[in-house]
C-alpha cells in the first residue's frame, strides 16, 4: 500500500497589519509629544517626542504621575482637564506651561481625548502636547515690531506738523512755504526710506544703520561733482534717532544751499566723523563761502534745530574761518543707538 502525499507549496502572502500597529507607528513618529495616562493621572505611555519635550525618558516617565511635569500653581489645571475627560468631553488647544526635567518651562497647546475600553468605559485620557514657544515669540515680535512702526509713525506725523507750521510761521509767501515744506519733508522720507530699507532687509525693528551713510542720503540732491566728500568713523545710529539726524543735517545743507558753499560753483563741504569717548564728534567744515565771517540768521532753521539738538542731547559750535565756516556736532553714543 503505498501513501501519497500531497505536498502544498505556500507562497509569500501579504498580512494586514494589526490597525494597533499603525496606531503606534504614527505615535512614535509624530512631532508632538503624546502621553496617555490613567484618570488618576499615572502616566501609561511616553513617546520619544515627549522625551525630547520634556527631557525625561519613557522609562523615567511611566508610572509616575502626569503632575511631576505641571508647575505646582497652575496643578488646579490637571482636575479640571480631568473632570472634562471623564465627561466624556475633549479639551481642545489648551494654552498653558509645563515644566521639564531640567527646571525650565515650555509654553504648551494641548489637546486631550478620552480612552475607552472596549466596554466603551473611560479610563484614561490620551494628551497631544505642542511646543507653542516659536509661535509665542513670532507673536511677540509681530507686537513689538507694529508698537515700533506705530511709534514710528507718530513720530514722524509729530515732525511734519512741526515743519509746516513753523514754516508756514517764517515765510508770508505762498509758494516759498509750500517749497520749503516739500523739500524737508523729502529729507524725512529719504532717512524714513533708509531706515527702513535696513528694517527690511534684517527683519528687526531695532537694527542699527551707520551714520555717514544716513548724512549722505539726506544731501544726495545737492552732490554736484565732488563738491560734498565724506569720512570718518563707521558709526550705529538706530532708528529712532535717524530722523532727528537727518533733519538737522537737512538744516544745515539747506543754509550751505542757500548762503554758504553749496551755494557757489567753487564751493566744497567735507564732513567727517569721529568716534571719541563715548560721544561722536561731526565736523562740517564748508569752504569758500560767499559769506565768509557772515553770521546768517537762520529763523525756522534755528528753532528746529535746537528742537532736534535737545532730542539728540546733543551740543552745536559754530566757528566763521577765512576759508569758510566750519560746524562741530558732538552727540553722546547713546542717543545715536535708539
Amino acid at each position: 500500500m503505498h501513501v501519497i502525499w500531497d505536498i502544498e507549496t505556500v507562497s509569500d502572502v501579504a498580512v494586514t497589519p494589526d490597525p494597533r500597529d499603525w496606531l503606534v507607528a504614527l505615535v512614535e513618529g509624530s512631532h508632538d509629544a503624546v502621553i496617555s495616562k490613567d484618570l488618576n493621572g499615572t502616566i501609561r505611555s511616553w513617546n520619544p517626542a515627549a522625551e525630547r519635550l520634556f527631557g525625561y525618558t519613557a522609562q523615567e516617565a511611566i508610572g509616575r504621575n502626569i503632575t511631576m511635569i505641571i508647575p505646582e500653581e497652575r496643578i488646579s489645571e490637571e482636575s479640571l482637564i480631568i473632570s472634562q475627560i471623564r465627561a466624556g468631553r475633549r479639551v481642545d488647544h489648551f494654552e498653558t506651561l509645563r515644566r521639564r526635567k531640567d527646571g525650565s518651562l515650555v509654553p504648551l497647546s494641548l489637546s486631550v481625548s478620552p480612552i475607552r475600553n472596549v466596554d466603551g468605559t473611560i479610563v484614561g485620557a490620551s494628551k497631544i502636547a505642542r511646543d507653542d514657544s516659536l509661535r509665542r515669540q513670532n507673536e511677540e515680535t509681530l507686537h513689538l515690531v507694529v508698537d515700533e512702526m506705530q511709534h514710528r509713525v507718530k513720530n514722524l506725523f509729530s515732525l511734519a506738523a512741526a515743519v509746516v507750521s513753523l514754516t508756514g510761521r517764517s515765510s508770508t509767501d505762498a509758494q516759498d512755504i509750500v517749497t520749503n515744506i516739500h523739500s524737508r519733508l523729502s529729507a524725512l522720507a529719504r532717512a524714513h526710506e533708509l531706515t527702513m530699507a535696513r528694517w527690511q532687509s534684517e527683519g528687526a525693528s531695532n537694527v542699527s544703520g551707520d551714520l555717514l551713510e544716513l548724512i549722505g542720503t539726506v544731501l544726495e540732491p545737492y552732490r554736484l561733482g565732488d563738491c560734498i566728500m565724506l569720512s570718518g568713523d563707521q558709526i550705529s545710529i538706530g532708528p529712532k534717532s535717524s530722523t532727528s539726524v537727518a533733519l538737522l543735517f537737512y538744516e544745515l545743507a539747506t543754509n550751505a544751499a542757500k548762503y554758504g558753499a553749496l551755494s557757489v560753483p567753487e564751493g566744497a563741504l567735507a564732513i567727517t566723523a569721529k568716534n571719541e569717548n563715548d560721544a561722536v564728534s561731526i565736523e562740517w567744515d564748508e569752504r569758500n563761502c560767499p559769506n565768509t565771517g557772515t553770521a546768517v540768521t537762520l529763523g525756522f532753521g534755528a528753532r528746529l534745530e535746537s528742537t532736534l539738538l535737545a532730542a539728540l542731547s546733543a551740543d552745536i559750535h559754530r566757528d566763521w574761518l577765512p576759508t569758510g565756516l566750519r560746524v562741530t556736532i558732538n552727540i553722546p553714543l547713546v542717543s545715536l543707538a535708539v
